[in-house]
């Protein structure tokens, strides 16, 4: 089903997917990392900021996808629908794989990182796909509450050398990674070897996609009383998120790790996201402005990727400046931007208008009805 066979019914699926997108874009893309809005940076370690729900509230939407893209196969197991499984599971994975290396794809093969966003786009897609078209919808939640659990057993149960268990450098989700890709291929933003989106924490992130899953089925169910609907995923995703902020009394949230009270925390905050944009669009009926997030909701994926390539690029183009080397994004910062403010204010300026630039296009290909998939 195309993202504009969706929001026939329900508008607030592209619209939700499309202001996810456009956040992301602009928390991806700082004009200078040294000055931004607290906000619109990840927390540290434990917590989570605004920033923290983006990438969460991304593989919740694809989860709602899922529902109604399913439904040309029944939600039911069939050859075809295997085979489009698995050719987005693949494309999207390594896409992943091109972005962590471009546009150098000629030097350091050693130090190519491995996994990344779309990575675990990838793997939260496929292994949720084989468990939601498996299972019965009571299995679902109990599967998934196995999995949080599970998951919060492994990380306690084995700390690296005996150490906090939930902590940067002894946690067992970079033990993992780093047994089985080494220190080279895993991302250093930290100031260490361990990646955000490691494989071990693949599995909480598994039951993200479901909670949107789920919500979709309610969707569905609620299709004819829309306020009724607007009311359950308030409630489950007020529930979602209360229990989460409980848990995190003993399993920290953090979005890093991708911990089992961090899923729901973010799933709940999403599924209320979900039920002010019914309440908005499809109950009360409000279009001001929706189209500006319909055209990202429409190409989300083809945006996301659209957007690292294009800042990739622009920051690759390089020259020399006297003594210093300047990339084509930091001479436009400096250049435009720095000087109207010179620190948040420019930094965020410069990300907004980037996002800006990436919506002409993806408002061109809604306004053409062309629909990129991927």
């Amino acid at each position: 089903m195309t993202s504009s066979s969706i929001s026939e019914r329900y508008l607030a699926v592209d619209f939700f997917r499309g202001f996810t997108i456009a956040l992301m874009i602009i928390v991806n893309t700082s004009g200078d990392w040294s000055h931004v809005y607290a906000p619109l940076r990840h927390a540290k370690w434990h917590g989570c900021t605004p920033t923290d729900l983006v990438f969460p509230s991304f593989m919740f939407i694809i989860g709602v996808s899922m529902w109604f893209a399913f439904g040309k196969y029944e939600r039911k197991w069939s050859p075809a629908l295997v085979m489009k499984i698995l050719k987005r599971t693949a494309l999207l994975f390594v896409i992943g794989l091109l972005l962590n290396k471009f546009p150098y794809y000629w030097k350091d093969w050693d130090s190519w990182r491995i996994l990344g966003v779309p990575q675990r786009l990838a793997l939260g897609y496929g292994l949720a796909s084989v468990l939601v078209l498996s299972l019965n919808r009571r299995m679902l939640i109990w599967v998934s509450a196995g999995i949080l659990l599970l998951y919060w057993a492994i990380l306690w149960k084995f700390p690296f050398m005996g150490a906090d268990p939930y902590a940067l450098q002894t946690n067992a989700v970079r033990v993992l990674d780093r047994m089985l890709f080494g220190d080279s291929h895993l991302y250093h933003g930290d100031g260490i070897a361990f990646d955000p989106e490691g494989l071990l924490s693949t599995l909480p992130a598994i039951v993200t996609v479901i909670l949107g899953w789920l919500s979709g089925e309610l969707l569905a169910y609620r299709s004819q009383q829309k306020d009724l609907l607007v009311r359950d995923l308030l409630v489950f995703g007020l529930i979602c998120g209360f229990a989460g902020l409980a848990w995190d009394l003993f399993f920290p949230i953090n979005k890093k790790l991708w911990t089992s009270s961090y899923v729901l925390y973010a799933g709940g905050i999403s599924m209320v996201g979900l039920a002010a944009s019914v309440w908005l669009l499809d109950v009360r009926g409000w279009r001001n402005g929706t189209g500006f997030f319909l055209a990202f909701g429409a190409n989300a994926l083809f945006a996301y990727v659209f957007s690292e390539v294009l800042i990739m690029g622009l920051s690759a183009i390089r020259w020399t400046s006297g003594a210093d080397t300047i990339s084509a994004a930091d001479w436009i910062y400096t250049t435009v931007f720095k000087p109207i403010e010179g620190a948040e204010f420019s930094s965020f300026l410069f990300a907004f208008v980037y996002m800006l630039v990436c919506w002409l296009v993806c408002r061109w290909l809604y306004v053409k009805k062309i629909y990129i998939k991927i």
